[in-house]
This record gives C-alpha cells, sequence and structure tokens, in this order.
C-alpha cells in the first residue's frame, strides 16, 4: 500500500483487486480531513485558554481572599495603593516610596531636562514661592466645627503651613517648554500638556499618593509646583487637565507667553487614607527670548479674587469606592515668581577668561538689560478669556457676573440664564463638573443661550454676601430671590430682569431624570425629544424652551 501511494518501499507494483484493496483517498476528502482536524485543535486550543484564563481569575481571587485575610481592610488598601501594576507583588520600584519615607533619603531625580549636562555658559534664574495656607474658617465643614471629620483626615491640610522650597534656581533651557510651536499666532491657544480625559472616557483613580514619574514638558511643571508641596500630580483627576498658552506679546526677539494650568496635590501619605487638594487654576506668565537662552520674568499664581479657590477631597475608607468628603476652601496665597531676569551662571571676559562676578566691596556686578519693543499685545483680559475656552467650551457662551447680568437683561430685554452652585463653574473647584461638560458645551444649547439669554453664574457664597449687603436693596432683591430657590448642590434657573425666577430644575433631580427611560418620565415637562440622540441635551433643551414660553409673555414690551 506504500508502494501503491509513492512511498518508500521498494519497486512500485500494482495493488491487488479485490475487496481488501483500498483505494487512495481523493484529495477534496483528504483536505476536509485536515480542515477538521484544524478545527478540532483550534477548539481544544480556545478551550484551554478559557480554562487557563478562569484558573488565573481563580488564582486572582484566592490571592484577594487571602491578602484581605491577612492585612485586613486598612491593610489592604495600603498594599493596593503600592501595587500599582495589580499583579498582587510588591516590586523594589513599587516599594520605593515607602522606603524612601521611612529612611528619610531620596534618589537622585532621572527626568529627561535634568539628565542634560549642565552648561557653565547657561544664564539661571532664581524663583521664589510665596504661600499663605488655606483659611480653615472658609471651609463649609467650619460651620459646624468640622462635626464628624477626624482630625486624622486633615492632618495633611494643617501640617501644610509653608512652602516646600522657598527658593529654587532653574536653567533657562527648562522653560523651553513655554516657547510657542513654530508660526503660533497671537492669542492663539496652544496646548503644553494635553488633557487626556472627557466625559466619556471618565476620571483617575482617588486611590493615590504618589504622582507618576513626570516626562518631556511636564518635568518644568512638576518641578516648579514642587516647589509647594512635594507630591504635586501635573494631570488632575477630573477634566479638563493639563496646560494651555497663548502668546500675549511679540517682538523681534522675545515672547510674553500666558498660560494656564490645572494641577491638584495629595498631601497625604500610608497609612492615612489620600486627601486631594485641587486649587482653581494656576495662571501667569512668562517672557523669554525665543531661544529660551533668557528669561525676563516669570509669575505663577492661584488666582484669590473669588471667595473659594480651592477644592478638597478625602476618602473615608480602603476601596475607590468608599465614602468620600468633599469640601471648599480659600487659600490667600500661593505664587511663584522670578526675583528678576535670568544671568549668566559665569561672566567671561572677551578673551574668554572668567570674571569675578562680585565687586572688590562684595556686591554682585549689576545687570542692565535692553528694554523690549513689543510689536504685537494682546491684553490680560482677551488671552485669560481665550484660555479659559479652551479648556472649558461651554464659556463660548459669555457668562456676566450676576449683577450685570441682569443690567444687561434689562437693557436688551432678555431672559436671564443663572446657574447658582456651591464651587466655580469654570475652574478645578467646582460642583458642576457633569454640567459643564455635558449639556452646556453642546452645540444646540451654545447656539440657544447665545441667541436667548444673557447667562451668569455664581457662589452660593457671595450671593449670601450680597443679600447681607445692606448697601444696595436693588441686589439684596436678586440675591434673595435666587437664594429662595436654591437646593444642594447646582440649581439652574430661568429669570425675568427684575430676578423673578420663571422656571428653574436642580441638578441632582436633572440627572436623575436624564438618566431614566422616556417611558418612565411621568411629566412631559421634561419629555425627551427626537430632535437629540443625547437625553441630557435634549432635557436641558426643554428646560430653557420652556423658561422661554413662560418668561417672554412677562418681558416688558
Amino acid at each position: 500500500q506504500l508502494a501503491a501511494m509513492g512511498g518508500p518501499a521498494g519497486p512500485t507494483r500494482a495493488a491487488s483487486p479485490g475487496p481488501a484493496a483500498q483505494p487512495p483517498a481523493p484529495p477534496r476528502r483528504r483536505a476536509r480531513s485536515l480542515a477538521l482536524l484544524g478545527a478540532l485543535l483550534a477548539a481544544a486550543a480556545a478551550a484551554a485558554v478559557r480554562v487557563c484564563a478562569r484558573h488565573a481569575e481563580a488564582q486572582a481571587a484566592a490571592r484577594q481572599e487571602l491578602a484581605l485575610k491577612t492585612l485586613g481592610t486598612d491593610g489592604l488598601f495600603l498594599f493596593s495603593s503600592l501595587d500599582t501594576d495589580g499583579d498582587m507583588y510588591i516590586s523594589p520600584e513599587e516599594f520605593k516610596p515607602i522606603a524612601e519615607k521611612l529612611t528619610g533619603s531620596t534618589p537622585v531625580a532621572s527626568y529627561e531636562e535634568e539628565e542634560l549636562p549642565p552648561d557653565p555658559s547657561e544664564e539661571t534664574l532664581t524663583i521664589e514661592a510665596r504661600f499663605q495656607p488655606l483659611l480653615p474658617e472658609t471651609m463649609t465643614k467650619s460651620k459646624d466645627g468640622f462635626l464628624g471629620v477626624s482630625r486624622l483626615a486633615l492632618s495633611g491640610l494643617r501640617n501644610w503651613t509653608a512652602a516646600a522650597s522657598p527658593s529654587a534656581v532653574f536653567a533657562t533651557r527648562h522653560f523651553q517648554p513655554f516657547l510657542p510651536p513654530p508660526g503660533q499666532e497671537l492669542g492663539e491657544p496652544w496646548w503644553i500638556i494635553p488633557s487626556e480625559l472627557s466625559v466619556f472616557t471618565g476620571y483617575l483613580s482617588n486611590n493615590r499618593f504618589y504622582p507618576p514619574p513626570p516626562k518631556g514638558k511636564e518635568v518644568i511643571i512638576h518641578r516648579l509646583l514642587s516647589m509647594f508641596h512635594p507630591r504635586p500630580f501635573v494631570k488632575t483627576r477630573f477634566a479638563p487637565q493639563g496646560a494651555v498658552a497663548c502668546l500675549t506679546a511679540i517682538s523681534d526677539f522675545y515672547y510674553t507667553v500666558m498660560f494656564r494650568i490645572h494641577a491638584e496635590f495629595q498631601l497625604s501619605e500610608p497609612p492615612d487614607f489620600p486627601f486631594w487638594f485641587s486649587p482653581a487654576q494656576f495662571t501667569g506668565h512668562i517672557i523669554l527670548s525665543k531661544d529660551a537662552t533668557h528669561v525676563r520674568d516669570f509669575r505663577l499664581f492661584v488666582p484669590n479674587h473669588r471667595s473659594l479657590n480651592v477644592d478638597m477631597e478625602w476618602l473615608y475608607g480602603a476601596s475607590e469606592s468608599s465614602n468620600m468628603e468633599v469640601d471648599i476652601g480659600y487659600i490667600p496665597q500661593m505664587e511663584l515668581e522670578a526675583t528678576g531676569p535670568s544671568v549668566p551662571s559665569v561672566i567671561l571676559d572677551e578673551d574668554g577668561s572668567m570674571i569675578d562676578s562680585h565687586l572688590p566691596s562684595g556686591e554682585p556686578l549689576q545687570f542692565v538689560f535692553e528694554e523690549i519693543k513689543w510689536q504685537q499685545e494682546l491684553s490680560w483680559e482677551e488671552a485669560a478669556r481665550r484660555l479659559e475656552v479652551a479648556m472649558y467650551p461651554f464659556k463660548k457662551v459669555s457668562y456676566l457676573p450676576f449683577t450685570e447680568a441682569f443690567d444687561r437683561a434689562k437693557a436688551e430685554n432678555k431672559l436671564v440664564h443663572s446657574i447658582l452652585l456651591w464651587g466655580a463653574l469654570d475652574d478645578q473647584s467646582c460642583s458642576g463638573r457633569t454640567l459643564r461638560e455635558t449639556v452646556l458645551e453642546s452645540s444646540p444649547i451654545l447656539t440657544l443661550l447665545n441667541e436667548s439669554f444673557i447667562s451668569t453664574w455664581s457662589l452660593v457664597k457671595e450671593l449670601e454676601e450680597l443679600q447681607n449687603n445692606q448697601e444696595n436693596s436693588s441686589h439684596q432683591k436678586l440675591a434673595g430671590l435666587h437664594l429662595e430657590k436654591y437646593s444642594f448642590p447646582v440649581e439652574m434657573m430661568i429669570c425675568l430682569p427684575n430676578g423673578t425666577v420663571v422656571h428653574h430644575i436642580n441638578a441632582n433631580y436633572f440627572l436623575d431624570i436624564t438618566s431614566m427611560k422616556p417611558e418612565e418620565i411621568e411629566s412631559n415637562l421634561f419629555s425627551f425629544s427626537s430632535t437629540f440622540e443625547d437625553p441630557s441635551t435634549a432635557t436641558y433643551m426643554q428646560f430653557l424652551k420652556e423658561g422661554l414660553r413662560r418668561g417672554l409673555p412677562l418681558l416688558q414690551p
């Protein structure tokens, strides 16, 4: 038979006829057999993979259960915060923060820019930090004497009374990330550190203590913010993250760059639970040469013109789903500023010989800097507005100050779209994150607000102060009418120019009904429209239109 099939069995001879003889298998049948065999092998392999996956899952669950039994809930929380890759083993790299904490030693940082060898001919810039700690009496929980808030939970906040580094020296090359991209126009924003989060991507974990190593352009931001506190997170847990900038002045050799940075700090370390400190924003400017070899001026600060400018959140448990406390407060000063223009590290004469940087009297040499003649300039207010719109697209609608909005509404005979909330709507000390990241920045809502309303938003605290101000009775009345309708945390209102509220909805109720199915909503007041696919946009559009239906007939002709 082997010979008949071309096998290596000696001379070829025909197979003898008879029932015992087996004809050669047709090629098509062999192909089907091989395909069947391959399918069986693939199925067996897939089954083996599933078995291995189930086995791995079972092992992981067993390790998790054993760890919980061994360490307890709080111990597992601490372990998990260090086990960044979730493999239930602590590597040396993962253990490093604890080692540094216990030994008091910190390895030399290996940031990209710091790996460059120092150039003795380059200039350096001295920056000073000015810091006044948060005022505890501005926190909401101070009203009841912090009842129910453990002293341990606030220990990181109470102990942060001074800047970590009052002064630091930077090489001018470290500020290269602030240079604009080639061809950047005056006032056109660009991202130094892009935001990677949106309402669709969700938020980053609260259960973290130590920031990830900064990379690229993050390094200079991290180093600057580390002057305030040793654990800055250059990328916030919530959108919008990052840093955005724009040119506000251009000369032949210099730029003025205005910037806005969203960053936060972790004030706790193990075994305490995380405590997040999120300033409203960091803003500022830098004047630097177009090759970043000279910095004329630098300033970075948290704006303090509002009554509240910091959001604080802290965990009360050992998992991501643990209870979280939230509060807001006021920090008077958080600022970095250059002591003067950058100066050479060493001074050379015409022959290249080093010159003593001090006069015989011991005083340092004084440098004279040429006056910069700007050819193009943009106002600070306009630059700030453009950076704000880059961070928050909902600000394509102008939100006027409270009393100014009602004055404008009277002049234009329009209704007022007003949002009253606990924290600022257009910075990171906000209680209206979901609102601004969804409906308020949708195109149909932007269009209707721009066409038919005067918009404003206000802090509850500021309207309470306005209500208590005896000097202006009309402003008192406006504030009082708003506060009568307010419920925590956010209230959206449609008002007449005299302050009368004709329609309002609370943010919690709004979120509840937009998460329901259309047939579950009893009232047709907030029914969904087939015009918009997004229920939130459809419902807010209905809210605005109902406000117009109620309010327009009441406007003075």
